[in-house]
Parts: C-alpha cells; sequence; structure tokens
C-alpha cells in the first residue's frame, strides 16, 4: 500500500515486479490460484511468484533450474496455445488464474480467447452456468521496449482485437506505474465473465499516483487528471494511456510551457478501455464525467500505447473528431534505443508537441522540435543510446 506520494515522478519501480509480489501475495492466500506462462517468467521480473510456490514438474532437476515439483502451480511450457487451453478449463472449474507473454506473441492465441469469450456470451443464456473468473493476461516486455529483440517482438494487436468485439467482454487495462499495476491486478482478480488484458512494462517507470488515486481510477471510469501537472482552464488536453506513453505526454507539457508559457495544459490519464467507452465493462465514463475531464470544445492530444485509430474511434464516442489527434504505435520498429523507438512512431514528447506547435501556426517551434529529434537520432546510431533522457 503507497499511502503517499510526495514527488510525483521523481522516483522509479518496475509495473511488473509489483504485479510479480502481489500476485504472490495472491497466490499464497489462494491455493487452487495457477500462473500460466512461457518460459520468461523471470525475464519479465514475475519472478517472486516462486517464493510461493515450485514451478511443475515431473522430470528430474537440476542444480541450477529455479523450484520445481509436481505440485508446483507455475506452469511453465513455451506454447501459449496449450498453457491458454490449459487455463480455459481451470477457469471453467471455477479456479482463478492468470497468463503472462510477451505482448507480440498473446497474437499467437487471438482465435482461442475470442472462442473464450464466445463461451461466456453463451453462457450468459444459460441458467445453470455460474459465474467464472476472469481469463487474465499479463502482457509485457511490450512493443516500446524491445532494445535487443526488436520489430519481430513489437505489436500491440490484442488491444485493438478485444476492444473491437461487440460482445462487450473484455477489458483492456493500462497501468500507468507500479502503484497503478497493484490495483489493475487486485481489479482483475475480483472480477467475472470476463477477459482482461493488463499491459505493462518490466523496466523501471516513474511512480505518478498513490494506492488511494490508482484504486479511485477504476471506481471513477478508468479516467483522473493529474493534479500535479495540470492548469485550470486549459487551452490543451493532453492524454496518456499506457506507462510509457504517459511519461512522453508529462514531458510534452514541461517542453511547451517553457516554449508557449501563455498557454494552459491538462493531462487526463486513462487506464482501462472497453468495448466503445472509456472505463471497464461494468464502469464506463459517462459523458458528463468526459465534459468535466476533457472539456467540451478543447483539443486532445493523445498519446497511445496501441495503435492510434483504436484509441481515436473510442474518443469519437464522446468528442467531435477535429478536435482529436491520436499518437501511438504505427508498425515502425527496430532492435533500437527507447527514445528512438519513440520518435520512429511518432509518440516522442516532441512530436505530441508538434501538434500543439502547429495548431498555434508555431513553425519555429515545429522546426526547432523536429530537430531535436533529428539530433538524437543520429546520437543514438552514432553512441547507442539516447541523447535525450528518460
Amino acid at each position: 500500500m503507497i499511502d503517499v506520494v510526495d514527488n510525483p515522478g521523481e522516483q522509479k519501480f518496475s509495473p511488473a515486479r509489483s504485479i510479480g509480489a502481489i500476485m504472490a501475495d495472491y497466490m499464497a492466500k489462494h491455493e487452487d490460484f495457477y500462473l500460466f506462462s512461457p518460459d520468461e517468467t523471470t525475464s519479465n521480473k514475475l519472478d517472486a511468484v516462486f517464493e510461493v510456490s515450485e514451478r511443475a514438474w515431473n522430470l528430474p532437476s537440476e542444480s541450477f533450474d529455479l523450484p520445481e515439483s509436481a505440485h508446483g502451480r507455475i506452469i511453465e511450457m513455451l506454447s501459449e496455445n496449450t498453457l491458454f487451453a490449459c487455463m480455459s478449463g481451470h477457469l471453467i472449474s471455477g479456479d482463478s488464474a492468470a497468463m503472462t507473454s510477451y505482448e507480440a506473441f498473446f497474437n499467437i492465441i487471438t482465435s482461442q480467447i475470442i472462442q473464450h469469450i464466445k463461451f461466456l456470451q453463451q453462457s450468459e443464456t444459460v441458467k445453470w452456468r455460474p459465474d467464472y473468473p476472469a481469463a487474465n493476461l499479463l502482457s509485457t516486455s511490450t512493443c516500446w521496449r524491445q532494445d535487443h529483440n526488436g520489430f519481430t517482438h513489437q505489436s500491440p494487436a490484442l488491444i485493438s482485437t478485444l476492444l473491437s468485439l461487440p460482445s462487450g467482454l473484455s477489458n483492456c487495462l493500462f497501468p500507468v506505474d507500479d502503484t497503478a499495476a497493484e490495483s489493475a491486478f487486485i481489479y482483475m482478480m475480483r472480477s467475472k465473465n470476463v477477459v482482461n488484458l493488463t499491459t505493462f512494462n518490466k523496466t523501471d517507470q516513474p511512480r505518478w499516483l498513490d494506492s488511494h488515486q490508482a484504486d479511485a481510477q477504476f471506481s471513477h471510469g478508468g479516467v483522473s487528471i493529474f493534479d500535479f501537472i495540470s492548469d485550470k482552464d486549459p487551452d490543451y488536453i493532453l492524454v496518456g494511456v499506457g506507462d510509457i506513453v504517459s511519461c512522453e505526454a508529462i514531458k510534452a507539457i514541461e517542453i511547451l510551457r517553457a516554449d508557449l508559457p501563455e498557454k494552459k495544459f491538462r493531462f487526463v490519464n486513462i487506464s482501462a478501455l472497453s468495448y466503445n467507452a472509456i472505463g471497464t465493462t461494468d464502469r464506463k465514463l459517462k459523458q458528463t464525467e468526459f465534459n468535466e475531464l476533457f472539456t467540451v470544445d478543447k483539443p486532445i492530444i493523445a498519446n497511445f500505447h496501441g495503435y492510434p485509430l483504436t484509441l481515436k474511434q473510442i474518443l469519437t464516442n464522446y468528442a467531435d473528431v477535429r478536435r482529436i489527434t491520436v499518437h501511438g504505435f504505427m508498425d515502425r520498429g527496430s532492435t533500437t534505443t527507447p527514445f528512438e523507438m519513440l520518435s520512429m512512431n511518432e509518440a516522442s514528447r516532441y512530436d505530441l508537441a508538434i501538434s500543439i506547435a502547429r495548431l498555434e501556426k508555431r513553425n519555429d517551434l515545429v522546426e526547432k522540435y523536429q530537430k531535436l529529434i533529428a539530433d538524437n537520432s543520429s546520437y543514438a546510431r552514432e553512441h547507442g543510446v539516447d541523447k535525450v533522457s528518460e
């Protein structure tokens, strides 16, 4: 429990380690909980679970192996298809579970996930069918941080698929930091009859929220204003959906404040999306609430973890499309540095600032930001690290 965050953004922690710790605690208290994972539990920094349970294993072990036993509740196998099938059977038995994978490889089981949702749809029409624990998918090693694996490991496509399904039985959660990641896990384990996809990074990210603020996002439509970086009566609304892209939006406000001191800015963080809506399946953001948070007429510049069109389609249910600009993953990838990856997809702090500079007709600022992007690109190619700090 994080009661207070005195200086938002100053300290950094891994959202993945946070989820690993709270999942270990949950596993200790719930003996029927299973974790299904390819051979990346440790790589994805979820290895706190090994303090509670062994890996399931019936064959001889070596001295260098992690704890293994025939009674282990951590099922590791390099087959997402098999893991999801096993997890589905476990859920139908009435017991809770979670499955983790690299973000790009969840796409391998898209059809199976859809079939599970169809099962849930049909179950709603059968009186004797009980409520089922949610199918909880933990998506890490994401498109924005593949410094060694590259383009093959960069695909947030499952987000778009789940948000396009009119069944309305899926949530896409985007905890902004380690504290929000804990709140997301608690929400997942309490939910029933849905698929939850939670996307987070294993690298250390700034901590913005205390536990009360993170919990409140889920009870208030999956969205909140970050007061510490926001002005009253803003001229522009900047939005972040995801941990890394939210950091860039906050950095963009800092840059714009220096270059456009006469303008006011508000940062809005979105932690949950569902079919056609901001928020979760059980608490969608209302139009009146949207108007309070996003205003009724100010330009909205959003930075999204996934494909821009996916978020834009949701935002247009609330606001005139002419107000909305969305940045995000554009299927441009490589084995490259973190900031260069953002720049390649026009999702960096300077790309967001360019959107506002263009609205202000400030070509001098557009040129300034474009040069800063180009300078970092040259530096990153030469030195293998970014010139721009995270």
